[in-house]
This record gives structure tokens, sequence and C-alpha cells, in this order.
């Protein structure tokens, strides 16, 4: 009796699963073919389109993956390739824009060499297009870094947890200062992690955020020997030393179209931005809080301090990075320790006692500290 009526719900319930499989595949199915937002693409070509840039999937030409060259995730260094971003900002907004015929015959010769065997057909194109849809959206994605001092800290939490559970309750280790030696050196590492961390609150040294232009001060201030002054011609005689406008770059790159490393795709942008007439919108790399008066002038023209002092080798860079963290502890001990050129500098003329005690060797040399430099209101007006 039981067994006939066994069989048959065995066979009912197989039979639902088959039936709500092929209603979920069907369902799945034209939700890929309708368009996606805005795009004018379906969820499915769009989904083909990322896997042929991924490389999971067989161009008529061969496999390639673009996606080796053309990071859809921010760098940890530098990649002179455009990013996925940029190609998508290429291809959906430049008016007439044929993926294909620029593929097929590139415009620069770092293109030409590194796409001599890549060859795409017109769908191909339109599904990478569809894909770029998506990028565009999504933007490129954070890197994230492996949080290793996040799982000690775990870690270490909860050793300090099960040992005091054990000296308290359990009583399970026959030695009892091995749970108290856990709990001490986990304690430790514990207190040493949260003062670092609050000491580092709002500092942000290493910072070297992706700009809008590869531009490589290795390759303008480095190798071209391009004075600091030149693109930041604000900083004697202003707070800050300035970003440089579209026009000054354009004294050099009406002429210089090509990049030895990004060929015209970086350069191509500066001229974008000056026929729309819009900023090239930089970021800016060294912060200090709103609290705090910094002058440049101050500093670069009566200080004569050199921009490596605070910012690093930035010859030695293709993107500048936060070298320094910017503390007042560290503002103050460079007050203390540097040497002012005093005597041969007409900004401090007037500094009588000063120059009297130099000139009668009472003091070998001045100071930053001796001129203010520790005076709270120097910098916190």
């Amino acid at each position: 009796m039981f067994k006939p009526m066994y069989k048959n719900f065995t066979h009912y319930s197989q039979t639902a699963i088959i039936i709500l499989a092929v209603i979920f595949s069907v369902s799945n199915l034209k939700a890929s073919e309708k368009k996606h937002g805005d795009a004018p693409y379906t969820g499915h070509q769009i989904d083909r389109g990322q896997r042929l840039f991924y490389g999971l999937a067989v161009f008529e030409s061969g496999k390639h993956n673009c996606q080796s060259c053309h990071y859809t995730q921010v760098p940890k260094e530098v990649n002179w390739n455009p990013s996925a971003v940029d190609l998508a900002d290429k291809a959906l907004k430049t008016k007439d824009y044929n993926l294909k015929k620029v593929m097929d015959n590139p415009s620069s010769k770092v293109m030409r060499k590194a796409h001599e065997k890549i060859k795409i057909t017109e769908e191909e194109a339109e599904l990478l297009k569809a894909y770029f849809y998506k990028v565009e959206q999504k933007g490129l994605e954070p890197s994230k870094p492996f949080p290793k001092n996040l799982l000690i800290f775990l870690t270490t939490g909860i050793l300090m947890a099960l040992a005091i559970i054990d000296l308290l309750f359990t009583h399970k280790i026959r030695f009892k200062a091995i749970p108290v030696l856990i709990l001490l050196i986990s304690l430790a590492f514990h207190i040493k992690v949260i003062a670092n961390e609050a000491i580092m609150l709002s500092r942000t040294p290493g910072y070297q955020p992706d700009q809008p232009i590869k531009f490589s001060h290795k390759v303008h201030a480095g190798q071209n020997n391009i004075d600091c002054e030149y693109c930041h011609s604000s900083v004697n005689d202003s707070k800050v030393a300035g970003i440089p406008s579209n026009q000054l770059c354009m004294n050099c790159h009406n002429v210089v179209r090509e990049g030895s490393r990004t060929g015209k795709f970086e350069i191509a942008k500066i001229h974008e931005a000056v026929n729309n007439n819009k900023p090239i919108e930089w970021i800016k790399v060294h912060n200090l809080p709103d609290h705090v008066f910094f002058s440049h002038a101050q500093h670069v023209n009566a200080g004569k301090v050199e921009c490596q002092t605070c910012h690093g080798e930035v010859e030695e860079m293709h993107m500048v990075r936060q070298v320094k963290d910017l503390s007042m502890g560290w503002c103050i001990n460079c007050h203390r320790d540097t040497k002012v050129q005093f005597l041969e500098n007409d900004y401090y003329s007037t500094y009588h006692s000063l120059r009297k005690a130099l000139e009668t060797g009472k003091k070998d040399s001045i100071t930053v500290e001796d001129i203010g430099g520790e005076n709270c209101m120097k910098c916190h007006y």
C-alpha cells in the first residue's frame, strides 16, 4: 500500500523539480534577452562581451585576454595601458567611433605592436561595446589588499578570550603560565595596533591616487629636466603650488602628440579637454587639515626649501605619492632642525638681534625655531 504511494510521490516530486528548473531557465533566458538599463544591448550580449574581454571566449582570430592589459581594477602599480573604463568612455562617448576600425589600424606605434595579431569582427566589436556599458556604470573595482593585520588582530583576540576562559573556568591547561603568556603577548599586540591606528588617523603616507591622465613626473621632471616651477608656477607667490592649466600642457603637446609608453591615447585626453573647454580633473595628493595654514611661498621663496624635502624625489616617480606623513610632529621637527639661510637672505634683514648674534659668533646658525617656527599661531591662526 505504501510503496505505490511512495513511488507516485517520488515521481511527482521529480516532475515538479524538472518543471521548475525549465521555468527558471526560460525566465533567465528571457531576462538575459531584455535590454540592460538604458543600453541598446541585452544582458546576454553584455555577458558575451565580458567573456570575450576576459579571454573566457574565443575571438575568430584566436584567444585574446583584453583584461590582461586593460585593467578593470584600480592598479597597485603604474599600468601604462588604458583601463577598461578609458576604453568604455572612448567607445561610447566618441561620435562615430568604430571599434573594429581602431583595432584593425591602431593610430600609434605602441598600439600597433600590441594589437598586431588581434583581429575582430563587427559582431565581436559590438559585443565588446555591450560590455563597455557595464564597465562605464560600475567603474574600476577597488583594489582590496589581503587584510593580514586584521586577521592577526582577530586571531589574537580569540586566543585572549580562550586564555581567560581557561584561567577562570575550564582549567584545561596544566601549566598556568601558558595562558598567562598568551594573554600578555596578545594584549601587548592589541595595544600596539590600537595606538598605531590612533596615531595614523587621518594621515595618508603612501597615498597614490589613479589620475585622469597617466602623467609621469619621472619623464617630465626627471628625463626631460622640466623645472617644477614651470608647471607649478604659483609656488613662489601663493599658499598653493598650483595645478597647470590645459593650455600650459599644450605648450608642449601641440607638437608632442605621442608618448613612448602610452602612445596617443593619454595625450589625446588633453586635446579633448581643450576642445571641450573643460579642465582636467587632477586628484590632489598632499592634503592638510582645514585648520592648518601652510604657505608654499613662505617655504619655497623665503625659506629656500627644495620641493623634494616635503614631496620626496618626485623626479623619480611616475605617479606622485605622498612620502611624508605631514603630521604636526614632522613639521615641528623640521622647524627645530632646519638651518635658515639667514645672512644671505634679504627676507630676514629685519631680524637685527639674530643677525648680530651670528656676526659676533654667539650663534653659529639660525633654525626655524629661532624665528618663531614653533609659535602655534603661525600655523593655527
